[in-house]
């Protein structure tokens, strides 16, 4: 098993660090050496991807789960203690949501059943086989989204329910079997009902996941090499959908936008973690993390200063809490505006987390000339909503409702504003050209939303009353109807949206920029103080 990195109580982090098992499984591994709450994991590394072996592949997985089974009590496949895994992927350098995963692999006719008597929590196990049987279909079997989605949306009118949470498992059982009926129509074959099967066929899905168009626009975008490929975690499932103690969020040890030192998260009670990241849900349960389970809240922004001690850097952290139990599933270097990482390097030397020269490595590429705070000039009109904010600055451009829209706009010299249901990190050319993007749904912390704000869009999500009719090429806000290159303006200091083009004002970070231009003189006195060292001949 030369080939597996374990992420178990006691075992060392691997030595090929983040090239070898990526930056998610190394993450973990440092994670769990600290004594953090890391559910047990192993990982097939990124060497694998596009040149392993199929027979391969399906023995190291079987030993890799015979550990996890000897380390958690459970089996893979039981028929009374069901052992269920969720298939990661995880590159070198992170790159959020450009890649797949597919959760709660292992769950059949058979085992959904032992997992009810496993947990007494008959919602909890068909939630969780409803989840896998779509995100297998999409994933692995590369189906349309639509047909499944609008099982969903059937069985939210059936059962008079805004979301699926509030499904009981009765609906719950017959939307998963209507979605196995579906797979069999559109495939031809039944599910698979072999956990082996689905664990060899999720992994392969994970790693094909590399050359998906989405990923290999971000690695362009972004200078990484196509060669570095993806390696593959295989992680023990907690349940963030097991019940009203428990949910699943994302969050950043200071705020990605401002850079101030806070908290910055997203929550979902009752809900598994693709309902944070997605971005295709409202996420209303932020404040009551705190009042619900306040020693998880505690321990969440203890954890915040541990992260930050055993990385060195601001980062963005996924978790899950189970009957109150509190697990991570990944820490990466938090994505942030340059305003923010001007503050947070700033904050962090005169906390000393860091030296003036690390301060300044850390501003390393950034013009911080360039590095500015906009705003409207006042007065402006009157607020058509206000969402919630992702990505701070304003912006004003034509409304565009696809990426297509944007780059025609763009082309022709008008800036444009993109407008979606959701944040779909698909999207990701079209974001790269718009001036600012706003959604009807998503959470802060959505993966798309990450990406904004590295671009440094702003971002505006979750927007009430936004409606978009794509057949007439048009959006309702407010009560307002806007046309496709209409002006809108966004303001991601308070979240407003305003009909119209509004004229901008500029804001510096004076204050933290006299502190680093005071970190280059020291640094050039020093360098000015060294003495020379005589060269040979």
């Amino acid at each position: 098993m030369a080939d597996l990195h374990f992420i178990l109580p006691g075992v060392t982090p691997a030595t090929g660090g983040a090239q070898e098992v990526g930056n998610k499984a190394w993450s973990l591994m440092l994670m769990a050496q600290a004594g953090l709450p890391v559910p047990p994991a192993f990982v097939l590394p990124t060497a694998w991807c596009g040149r392993s072996e199929p027979a391969l592949v399906r023995q190291t997985l079987a030993e890799g789960i015979g550990r996890l089974e000897a380390a958690t009590g459970l089996t893979f496949g039981g028929a009374r203690r069901p052992l269920l895994v969720s298939v990661r992927s995880g590159g070198a350098v992170s790159m959020p949501g450009m890649m797949e995963t597919v959760l709660d692999v292992g769950l059949n006719t058979d085992t959904v059943e032992a997992l009810v008597r496993l947990t007494g929590n008959p919602r909890l196990a068909w939630d969780s086989f409803r989840r896998f049987v779509q995100g297998y279909a999409e994933v692995v079997s590369n189906l349309p989204t639509g047909p499944f989605d609008a099982l969903v949306a059937a069985a939210l009118v059936q059962g008079e329910a805004e979301t699926e949470r509030e499904l009981d498992h009765r609906a719950l059982r017959a939307l998963t079997l209507a979605m196995l009926d579906c797979f069999r129509t559109l495939t031809g074959a039944a599910f698979p009902a072999d956990p082996q099967q689905q664990l060899a066929m999720a992994a392969e899905a994970v790693f094909r996941s590399w050359d998906a168009p989405k990923a290999a626009s971000y690695r362009r975008m972004n200078g990484i090499s196509d060669n570095a490929g993806t390696a593959v975690t295989v992680q023990t499932m907690v349940f963030g959908n097991a019940g009203g103690e428990s949910g699943a969020g994302v969050g950043f040890t200071r705020d990605p936008a401002t850079g101030a030192r806070t908290f910055y998260f997203d929550f979902q009670f009752n809900g598994q973690g693709e309902d944070v990241v997605a971005g295709r849900h409202k996420l209303r349960d932020n404040d009551r993390l705190r009042l619900v389970l306040p020693a998880v809240w505690k321990r969440l922004n203890d954890i915040c200063h541990t992260l930050e001690v055993l990385f060195g850097d601001a980062q963005d952290f996924e978790f899950t809490v189970q009957s109150s139990e509190l697990f991570m599933l990944q820490s990466r270097r938090a994505k942030r505006t340059d305003w923010a990482a001007l503050a947070i390097a700033v904050d962090m030397v005169q906390e000393g987390a860091l030296t003036p020269a690390e301060g300044l490595a850390r501003l390393d590429g950034i013009d911080l000339d360039a590095v500015v705070r906009t705003s409207f000039v006042q007065p402006v009109p009157a607020t058509l909503a206000t969402a919630q904010i992702a990505s701070m600055g304003v912006a004003s451009g034509a409304i565009a409702l696809d990426p297509a829209a944007v780059k025609r706009m763009t082309t022709e010299g008008t800036p444009a504003i993109l407008v979606r249901r959701d944040t779909v990190t698909s999207d990701i050319e079209g974001m790269a050209l718009a001036a600012g993007i706003l959604t009807a749904s998503g959470g802060r912390t959505s993966h798309a939303a990450v990406v904004a704000r590295q671009l440094g869009k702003v971002c505006l999500v979750a927007c009430p009353g936004l409606e978009i009719d794509l057949d007439r090429r048009q959006c309702g806000i407010g009560g307002t109807r806007l046309d496709e290159g209409d002006f809108l303006s966004l303001d991601g200091n308070s979240g407003a949206v305003h009909a119209g083009r509004l004229a901008l004002l500029t804001e510096r970070p004076e204050l933290a920029l006299a502190v680093v231009a005071g970190w280059h003189k020291a640094d050039h006195g020093k360098a000015k103080r060294r003495p020379r060292v005589a060269r040979p001949g």
